[in-house]
């Protein structure tokens, strides 16, 4: 039980650094400074540690070394989803964010930390980033 507990938690921050990701990449491409959002952000509707830390290392892009990488993310949300099969759970999003890690890690990302998942947001919205794009 307790690691599900675990793993449960990883999942959901995991899903935060997601939806945190999305939103830098929506901001950025307004040209809003990444700084004072996360200063307005974590300041007011959202003051939990984990969007002040994940918020700063997303708003300064500052992925190394790694806190938890990329790798072990993936693992963890993994293993959520078989939890969630054997319990026939359904978690459709944890299945998007293994998805995520996955593409993160197929682009040279899983030694990063796995908050570079907003990396994926931010190329898919056209910026760029140290990610291979394609081959």
């Amino acid at each position: 039980m307790a690691n599900l507990v675990k793993l449960s938690g990883n999942f959901l921050i995991a899903s935060v650094i997601e939806a945190l990701g999305k939103a830098f990449a929506l901001i950025g491409k307004a040209g809003i400074d990444r700084a004072q959002y996360l200063d307005i952000l974590t300041n007011t509707l959202f003051g939990a540690p984990v969007y002040k830390t994940y918020g700063k290392l997303i708003a300064e892009e500052h992925y190394t070394p790694a806190g938890f990488k990329a790798e072990l993310g993936y693992k963890d949300v993994g293993l959520a989803l078989s939890a969630a099969r054997e319990l026939k759970a359904p978690m459709p999003l944890a299945s998007f964010i293994s998805d995520r890690f996955l593409a993160l890690i197929a682009s040279r990302g899983g030694d990063l930390d796995w908050s570079a998942l907003a990396l994926l947001a931010k190329r898919d919205a056209g910026g760029e980033t140290p990610l291979r794009q394609s081959e």
